[in-house]
């Protein structure tokens, strides 16, 4: 597995012990859903600002958002020993910090828990209807509880 952070902000220090949890995310969701970890993904933390720009111009909504996955269109195949190039993550490190203080927990489960709902978004789940919804957040559940995320 090859996996990417990029840090495009200053509002929070993206620090070695966020990487290695945004690491252990990415790598649990391949485990379960994929069995293999053959994939190169990035994760890029950004500002507000920027994933408000990302929004509107990739997706067509004029607000900002926590998180964005942009799944590549790659065939299930791997060229020689190269990874499949699963997608990349964009999280909003401002809305991240906002909504962990909402919901009263610490930044790094809020940070966990967006980089594993938007691995199974590049992994080809959405929510847009009612039974998707549900079988997408079972399978976050079910990772986020291995994670130990959940009880």
């Amino acid at each position: 597995m090859e996996l990417w952070i990029d840090n495009r902000q200053t509002i929070h220090p993206v620090d070695e012990a966020l990487m290695e949890e945004v690491e252990r995310a990415v790598k649990m969701s391949l485990q379960m859903e994929r069995d293999s970890l053959d994939y190169e993904v990035s994760v890029s933390f950004v500002t507000k600002e920027e994933i408000h720009g990302l929004n509107r111009e990739y997706r067509g909504v004029d607000r900002s958002t926590d998180v964005l996955s942009f799944p590549l269109d790659e065939d299930d195949e791997v060229f020689g020993e190269m990874d499949i190039l699963l997608g990349d993550i964009v999280i909003s490190m401002e809305t991240a910090m906002e909504q962990a203080e909402e919901f009263g927990h610490g930044l790094t489960r809020e940070v966990v828990y967006l980089t594993v709902h938007s691995m199974f978004h590049l992994m080809g789940y959405d929510h847009e209807a009612e039974d998707e919804r549900k079988e997408m957040r079972e399978r976050e559940k079910a990772v986020l509880k291995e994670l130990g995320v959940f009880k």
